[in-house]
């Protein structure tokens, strides 16, 4: 099966490629390769895949019309994995454009591209950021999701809605994966677990907001995968059924912050400083996943425990600094 990833270069991104092609699918990646974090471990990244049979690669952004037109006239995708976005809440106060250019415009295109050129399965990630101030817990795919505390939460779910319209207007298939506080190794360093890795090994102190109490449904990559291969990689639901879908996928144990750094100087033998601090804006108090739909229809059970996601982590970021 041929299938094109977004985001290629991009944490998820490159995990979920390596997998489909260890399956022996081949793998179009794309990515625009911006500096929004560290371009360098996108690079590393890509040249892993670059070195592995069954990849090719386009640098390509979402938001050009043109080039993702031609790019879905030129191939013939079976499935779409659409992972390419613009991460992060608190940038998105920073830069906002950013959000729409990307997530807006750029699922856009994706969609349009699927709908033009008969793609069989679109499978695009979403984000637990689309709970918002929902306080019931743990978060159901049921619930209502129209109260989001940060634009990148908005445009998140904005490609939820617009999704949701495609599939009903033009009948194929489109599953949505709601990720909740994906970590580990080849992770992105905007994560407040890279952050405060980084910070620890160079002595600097962490910036604890909500002074720590927060609590996160920390997902490891490697579970994170085996979702999104189930999706890729399984049956096609019948398209005059209910042909948009969206799933939960998180590690259905919330974890507080505090313990997750103390697991984390413990694995790095260092202690942190620590900078107490108010709760940021757009900012959550809690997530928690609801994965009872997802492991019914999926299988979907996470297997990975924080020691031990924190563990793997922690050694392959030790040896990078090496």
């Amino acid at each position: 099966m041929k299938i094109l990833v977004t985001g290629a270069a991009g944490f998820i991104g490159f995990h979920s490629s390596v997998r489909l092609l260890e399956a022996g699918h081949q793998v179009v990646g794309i990515d625009n390769l911006n500096d929004y974090y560290d371009v360098q471990l996108k690079e590393a990244r890509l040249a892993i895949l670059e070195r592995t049979a069954g990849f090719s690669f386009k640098r390509l952004d979402l938001a050009d019309r043109a080039g993702m037109s031609d790019l879905f006239r030129s191939d013939d995708f079976q499935v779409v994995l659409h992972l390419g976005a613009q991460a992060g809440v608190r940038y998105s106060l920073e830069n906002p454009f950013a959000y729409i250019d990307s997530n807006i415009t750029g699922t856009l295109t994706v969609l349009e591209g699927c709908r033009n050129s008969g793609v069989s399965h679109l499978v695009y990630a979403s984000s637990s950021s689309v709970y918002g101030s929902n306080t019931k817990q743990p978060y159901s795919v049921d619930d209502r999701v129209d109260s989001p505390v940060s634009l990148y939460a908005a445009t998140k779910r904005a490609d939820e809605v617009m999704c949701q319209a495609y599939a009903h207007l033009y009948g194929f298939p489109i599953t949505g994966l709601r990720f909740f506080t994906v970590y580990g190794p080849w992770g992105r360093p905007d994560m407040a677990y890279f952050k405060f890795a980084d910070a620890i090994m160079a002595g600097k102190p962490i910036d604890i907001y909500n002074n720590g109490n927060m609590e996160r449904d920390f997902t490891y990559i490697d579970d994170i995968v085996d979702g999104i291969e189930v999706v890729v990689c399984g049956p096609l639901y019948a398209s005059d059924a209910t042909p948009h879908r969206i799933y939960n996928l998180g590690n259905n144990r919330p974890a507080q912050l505090m313990d997750m750094i103390s697991v984390l100087e413990r694995k790095l033998g260092r202690p942190a400083k620590k900078n107490f601090l108010p709760m940021q804006a757009g900012d959550v108090y809690s997530t928690y996943a609801d994965i009872e739909a997802t492991q019914r229809d999926l299988g979907f059970t996470p297997k990975t425990s924080l020691e031990e996601g924190l563990t793997r982590f922690s050694q392959w970021y030790m040896a990078r600094r090496r």
